[in-house]
């Protein structure tokens, strides 16, 4: 089981090459905001992103993708697939990588100004020819109906959940949806009204235009594969580790990742970490991940038995207790101040690890209050072309007894998300000479 994240590595596949393709961007709108986006992106420079962010995407921020932009090496463009003054998708290649992907832009006005930026990559053997599905009337009514069951079988709170179909079923029954033939846009509109009745930002719909899998209950081997490739690719999250100034230890990862894949990696960040006298985890781009990850690492802050979450699924009515583990590999860091970093963006199961740190006083939270989602995911198939997140359970904290959804988790330290680290550091370095100075010579 694990938190849902939007994390677009996971999404990149690869999709059958292109032929006869148009690679000038079109003096449009859309074009020139897509333009503006590529050659942000692909400079790497974090400042020319930022621009490119306050002028065409405002409330987004370089610290978002940069991760993400050192894993691709940038894009390569290989045609423009669909043009229009306020809409453009094209296929990309990573330059780092052969996976291709569809970019999919639409602007709120001429002005430039983004609705939506989303890269999505097709399965092996998909063909551009198939990025042409259009929607029909039966389509979007079992789309609706699809949506609507899982949600009343599924969705953590039933009384939400009806009122989440009563809300879409009146806009259905006053044709908002009628003249809808784009899968994407659909989906977008879908997630967009479910969300306004529940607030929830982990319930999605999503659209593939080539087949989705048929779901089953056994081992795929092949997806099991490509998810350890894809965490080998990725260095299972970990995307910064050092000593820095006055014995300070530092990792950065940005999910947490499957601890029976990524156990290894664990180990070797945080015995290398082991004798620093702080540490310092910074989950300011952390959109969530598996929450066997998040005690797996917790496990290594404390030397007793540690009860750090539950979770309640509405299904079965049921409770799972997560506690430390009670064995490491290598050294614990029980006894080392800790201090993490958060921004607007950190969520989910970076959202618990932050929680459960704050709430038992072993870490200071410093930055800003996080995204807001507790609730764990699961992901269902309707058709061959849509599927819907739900979210199925609730975090409840054994001290709290509540969770941070919709809220987010509130920092001890306010800051920008920028300051953190300087902060971090600084509240660091006077603990650790404080200590010194109260220590008996």
């Amino acid at each position: 089981m694990r938190y849902f994240f939007c994390v677009i590595l996971f999404l990149l596949l690869f999709i059958a090459p292109a032929a006869s393709a148009q690679t000038t961007i079109p003096d449009t709108p859309a074009g020139r905001t897509f333009s503006a986006w590529l050659q942000a992106f692909n400079s790497g420079d974090q400042a020319q992103l930022d621009a490119y962010y306050h002028k065409y995407d405002p409330g987004k921020s370089a610290s978002d993708i940069m991760s993400f932009r050192k894993q691709t090496g940038g894009f390569e463009l290989l045609q423009i697939l669909k043009s229009e003054p306020l809409h453009l998708e094209v296929l990309i290649k990573e330059k780092l990588s052969d996976t291709r992907a569809l970019a999919n832009l639409t602007l709120k006005d001429a002005s430039g100004t983004v609705a939506e930026l989303s890269l999505r990559a097709l399965p092996p053997g998909a063909t551009v020819a198939q990025l042409n599905y259009k929607l029909d009337a039966a389509t979007r009514t079992e789309v609706i109906d699809g949506a609507i069951a899982d949600l009343n079988e599924f969705y953590v709170s039933p009384q939400v959940a009806t009122q989440m179909s009563d809300a879409v079923r009146a806009r259905q029954k006053r044709g908002e949806f009628d003249s809808m033939t784009d899968g994407d846009a659909f989906a977008m509109k879908l997630t967009e009204d479910f969300r306004a009745v529940s607030h929830d930002k982990h319930l999605r719909v999503d659209f593939s235009p080539v087949p989705i899998p048929p779901e089953t209950s056994a081992p795929d081997p092949k997806a099991e594969a490509e998810y350890r490739k894809e965490m080998e690719r990725a260095n299972c999250g970990f995307d910064k580790l050092e000593i820095l100034p006055g014995d300070i230890g530092y990792v950065k990862f940005d999910f947490f990742a499957d601890p029976g894949v990524c156990g290894p990696t664990v180990i070797a960040a945080m015995n290398f970490l082991a004798n620093t006298d702080a540490i310092i985890f910074d989950l300011r781009e952390n959109g969530g991940g598996d929450p066997e990850m998040v005690t797996y690492i917790c496990s290594y802050l404390f030397d007793q038995p540690t009860h750090l979450n539950d979770l309640w699924t509405r299904k079965g009515n049921s409770t799972h207790q997560y506690w430390t583990l009670p064995y490491v590999s290598g050294k614990r860091l029980a006894t080392q101040p800790a201090y993490v970093l958060t921004a607007h963006r950190t969520f989910s199961g970076g959202e618990e690890f932050t929680y459960d740190l704050q709430q038992l006083r072993r870490a200071t939270i410093v930055g800003e209050v996080t995204g807001g989602g507790a609730h764990p995911v699961a992901g269902h198939r309707i058709n061959d072309h849509f599927e819907i997140g739900v979210p199925f359970a609730t975090a409840i904290n054994p001290i709290t007894h509540t969770s941070w959804e919709g809220t987010g988790v509130t920092p001890d330290v306010k800051v920008p998300a920028a300051d953190a680290l300087s902060t971090a550091q600084d509240l660091a370095t006077k603990k650790l000479t404080s200590s010194n100075k109260s220590s008996p010579q």
